[in-house]
Parts: C-alpha cells; structure tokens; sequence
C-alpha cells in the first residue's frame, strides 16, 4: 500500500510547488481581468484565499488531536464550523443585514443528516469521526446556499418585470417570485450532481483517496465515498429549497439594510 508521505512528502518542494500554482492562478485571474459581478477583481480574492487557507489547516492541524479528546471542545469546533460557514455564505449572497439568514438553510440541511448518521450509529460521536464528516456537509451546504441564492437574486433583479407582471395577473408575491427563480436556483444543484454522476469516470474524489491512503480497501472506500456523495446531495436539495423560500418570502434580499421588500 502507498504511503501518503510517499505520495505527498511535506517538505521545500511542497511549499514551493503551491506557492508557484498560487502565483500562477493569480496572475491568470489579473491578466484575465477576471471581476465578480459587484467589479471586485478575483486575484487579490484567490491570494488571500490561497494564504488564508494554509494558516487554517496549519491551526486546524495542530489543534485537531486536542479537539477531540473532550465533547464541549469538539461541540464548540463543530459550532464555529458552522458560524464560519453562515457567515461566508451569508456575505456571498448579500451585503446588508439578511445574510444571517443563510444559517437557515445550512443548519437545516445539516442538522437533520448528522442527527440521522448519529442515530444509526454509521457516524460514532468521536471527533475523529464528527469532524471532518460534519465539515463536508457544512461545506457543501454553504456551496449550495451560495449559488441558490446569488443565482436566484441575479434572476430576480434582471426579470423584476416579470415578477411584477405575474403579479398584476393574480400571482401573490412569493409565487410570482418563485416562478421566476426557482429555475436558476436549482442551477446549483448541477456541480454536485455532476460529481456524484461522474464519480470514478472522471475523478476519484478526496474520500476515496484518503481511505485508500490509509490503508482501506478499494471496496470500503468505494462505500465510504459513495455514503458522502448522497448524503452531500441531501444537503444540497434541502439547502437550496430554503434558499429559495427565503428568497421568495422576502427574507433574504439585496435591498438596502434599511429597505423592507413590499410584500
């Protein structure tokens, strides 16, 4: 079996292999021009990304093994997981004060697929376990989020008139919002769908390897993969129909923080 420090020593030319594709990938977005749709450039956003990303898994790192060992330290890791995530969904979709709404459709997601996998016992409450199960889920519902509702919104301001001409014919304002929106907010459903549908045509993702790394047998982490793809997509269907709702209620909106939607 191939060892994972054989496959990926951590040493001088690890650093200066990422810190290469780290340049690469920001120079292409800065020669692209490559801008959001609210003009902010996606370079300095990929490096502080790239360099914020090496100090989390270096903290993550050393704190993990300690993290564990007690429940109120691996319930409050799980919460600030989860703060994290509502916040950086939340600010993704909208700058005023309805991105707090996006704990709604990631906690909802997740809560009930943990809970279930707890229950069953197919997740034991260890934090060897707990975390980094729970991070998946909390990190593909807050890509769900993410994509639901900017997709949404964007539809929504560019179509405006069609909400209101649905309206005029009798539609009350969340059905006539959800007309409108709910095909672009499904859009976010296709990355997931694509991986789980091209899922060893295409890539072995991280599960996989990992188990296969650690000494696990093809067949186990073929299971275990599979496991965290459809459960993922629970997450994602569950965390993109509250994205919507919210959306479509009024709740999560791009109006100014002081500006309430007219029903």
């Amino acid at each position: 079996m191939l060892a994972a420090e054989v496959l990926l020593p951590v040493d001088t030319t690890l650093g200066v292999v990422l810190a290469a594709l780290l340049v690469a990938a920001v120079t292409v977005a800065a020669l692209a021009r490559l801008t959001g749709d609210r003009g902010r450039g996606y370079a300095r956003q990929i490096a502080v990304a790239g360099l914020r990303a090496a100090v989390q898994l270096a903290a993550v790192s050393a704190l993990i093994g300690w993290v564990v060992r007690a429940a109120p330290l691996l319930l409050c890791f799980v919460l600030l997981m989860f703060a994290v995530a509502v916040r950086t969904a939340g600010r993704r979709v909208t700058d005023n004060r309805t991105w707090w709404w996006a704990a709604v459709p990631i906690g909802g997601a997740v809560l009930p697929v943990v809970a279930a996998l707890l229950l069953t016992g197919l997740v034991p409450y260890r934090g060897i376990a707990l975390i980094p199960v729970t991070g998946i889920l909390i990190g593909g519902g807050l890509t769900a989020t993410v994509l639901a509702g900017r997709r949404a919104l964007d539809e929504l301001r560019t179509r405006h008139g069609e909400v209101e001409a649905a309206m005029a014919l009798g539609f009350l304002d969340r059905e006539a919002r959800l007309e409108i929106a709910r095909p672009a907010a499904s859009d976010a459903l296709l990355p997931g769908l694509d991986q789980t549908r091209t899922v060893g045509l295409v890539t072995l993702p991280g599960a996989f390897v990992g188990m296969l790394l650690g000494g696990a047998s093809p067949l186990l982490a073929g299971a275990v993969q599979l496991f965290v793809l459809v459960a993922l997509m629970a997450v994602q269907v569950v965390a993109v129909a509250l994205t919507l709702e919210l959306i479509a209620r009024g709740l999560l909106h791009r109006g100014a923080p002081t500006e309430v939607p007219v029903p």
